[in-house]
């Protein structure tokens, strides 16, 4: 599985941290930065990563800011990403089993380094559903999605 990964200034240690974890555990990753403390634009990595995942050329997405929240609207600005911000691994485990999302986000000052792998892991191994009730949903959800893309 490739994955997409990407942060702020805010991010960067908890990047860092889930990057290694990644080497570690097999997966091939793509970093789309930033690699320095130096303040930066969080939509600048996240619209790079996301069009990763939406295109096909990554499987999955992490992103990481601050809070978490400004990468997670970044990435559901491009179609075909569904980014969830997780805090906790039954959140990481319900948005792959009942949204198929195919994005993770964190937030680098609310979530330490051992939660936020185990966040992550369980993300990366927990399998779709494939329930229709959830499959109907996510339908709607592209629906929604293309009704407002230009």
């Amino acid at each position: 599985m490739k994955i997409a990964v990407c942060c702020d200034h805010g991010g960067l240690t908890l990047k860092n941290a889930v990057c290694k974890y990644l080497k570690d555990n097999g997966y091939e990753m793509m970093d789309y930065g930033t690699t320095c403390a130096d303040s930066c634009d969080y939509p600048d990595f996240a619209l790079s990563a996301a069009e990763a995942v939406a295109s096909g050329a990554c499987d999955r997405g992490i992103f990481v800011c601050t809070t978490g929240i400004g990468v997670s609207i970044a990435a559901n600005k491009v179609p075909g990403v569904r980014c969830a911000l997780c805090s906790e691994p039954l959140s990481a485990r319900m948005t792959r089993e009942h949204n198929d999302a195919n994005a993770l986000a964190m937030g680098g000052g609310y979530v330490g380094v051992n939660l936020a792998l185990e966040i992550v892991r369980v993300f990366l191994e927990t399998p779709f559903s494939q329930g229709e009730n959830h499959k109907r949903r996510i339908a709607k959800l592209a629906q929604i999605e293309k009704k407002y893309s230009r």
